[in-house]
């Protein structure tokens, strides 16, 4: 089965954000950031978003298996619609992705992403697509199931389950090769708590 993931997008508007948007900054990030090259969005993102955003990264990136011609992680982003996790960022475009709100009603939002995902929808044929994050919003649900319906996908694991529980299961999944269950997300928009992940030793 083929199969994408689609991650949920990290808040470019935070104190993490603005370490990064600082003229004072030097750190290595930073520096990239500045460069003509860029650096790549999921790198930046998992900066701004901590654990939660590092597991759906390494996640994605160990069981992607995308059909030809599609890449086998896209990332939702306040203003470019979907794009590729390696994608250079720059100073300039993160700036604008901390000026636009992720929010349905908000069209500089709204219109690249419902673009990317109808080109996906084509492109994609009968590969799985799988959502990373969260179940609790409607900011891109609506727009994920009016393109993808049952193909929409989501792990199971992460009904119930709150953001750093999901980033540290992905984690220990993407390290030990232990691939989760998907099911589809219209059925799925609600349901109980799961346990705890047990401590490792």
């Amino acid at each position: 089965m083929t199969r994408i993931f689609l991650l949920s997008p990290a808040h470019c508007g935070g104190r993490r954000a603005r370490l990064l948007l600082s003229e004072h900054a030097r750190f290595d990030l930073a520096r990239r950031l500045r460069s003509p090259e860029g650096a790549p969005l999921g790198e930046l993102f998992a900066f701004l978003s901590g654990l939660y955003f590092r597991g759906k990264l390494a996640y994605a990136q160990r069981f992607a298996r995308p059909p030809a011609g599609c890449p086998g992680a896209l990332v939702i982003t306040p203003t470019e619609g979907l794009r590729p996790v390696d994608d250079p960022v720059s100073l300039g475009l993160l700036q604008a992705f901390a000026g636009v709100a992720i929010d349905a009603a908000e069209a500089r939002y709204r219109e690249p992403l419902r673009r990317d995902t109808r080109w996906l929808a084509g492109a994609a044929g009968r590969a799985e697509v799988v959502l990373l994050g969260s179940l609790a919003t409607r900011k891109y649900l609506d727009a994920l199931l009016e393109a993808f319906g049952d193909q929409l996908r989501v792990p199971a694991a992460f009904v119930g389950r709150g953001d750093m529980s999901r980033g540290g299961l992905m984690l220990r999944c993407a390290a030990t090769a232990q691939e989760l269950d998907y099911i589809p997300v219209s059925g799925v928009l609600v349901g109980p708590r799961p346990p705890r992940l047990a401590r490792l030793p």
